[in-house]
């Protein structure tokens, strides 16, 4: 360590530097919202690559949104060959298509009433587990903010004592070789 007091300064606003870039880095790291970010970022890539592979990947064929709807057809059934699912997945997605166009007849009002009745235990069970991790993350969440503040905290003090402790050298230095200068 150099006994220049700009080169201690130099050393302590350095070491602050660092270390504010480290408690950023640690606070993005354990903010609940980046890590319900990460993880629907990892749910949205497994769910398009397992899209990938039953549907296949764009094989370079980059397609304007001026393309005939003769082109559009041969492209899907040049990717739907060899793949039933495939296959049935374009059929039931025209089928949806061509039913959207007609208005719904009772029967079907009372199908889609049944089907959202039996549906809504899954989808309240769905919604009491993804609260359920949300309050399993909090804990967490909260702990590591708590040790990433105390990190700070101690860090913090120990750089200003280290700080005070050089700046008393200095001063200390200073006086001493004051007092020699006097003495001469």
């Amino acid at each position: 360590m150099s006994d220049s007091p700009d080169a201690i300064r130099a050393d302590i606003e350095r070491t602050q530097r660092d270390l504010g870039e480290n408690v950023d880095a640690l606070a993005d790291k354990v903010d609940p919202s980046k890590i319900m970010d990460r993880q629907a970022d990892k749910v949205k890539n497994a769910v398009g690559s397992v899209k990938d592979r039953i549907l296949g990947t764009d094989d370079g064929d980059n397609s304007s949104m001026t393309d005939s709807v003769s082109d559009a057809k041969d492209r899907a059934v040049a990717k739907a060959q060899g793949s039933p699912l495939a296959v049935g997945l374009i059929a039931f997605g025209v089928g949806l298509v061509v039913a959207s166009l007609f208005p719904a007849s009772r029967v079907e009002r009372d199908a889609a009433s049944t089907v959202k009745e039996q549906a809504q235990p899954l989808i309240d069970e769905a919604t009491e587990t993804a609260k359920e991790i949300g309050e399993h993350l909090k804990e967490p969440a909260h702990d590591a903010a708590a040790a990433v503040k105390d990190a700070a905290t101690d860090a913090v003090e120990n750089v200003q004592a280290t700080g005070q402790n050089a700046a008393h050298a200095v001063s200390d230095r200073a006086q001493s070789a004051q007092a020699n200068i006097s003495d001469s």
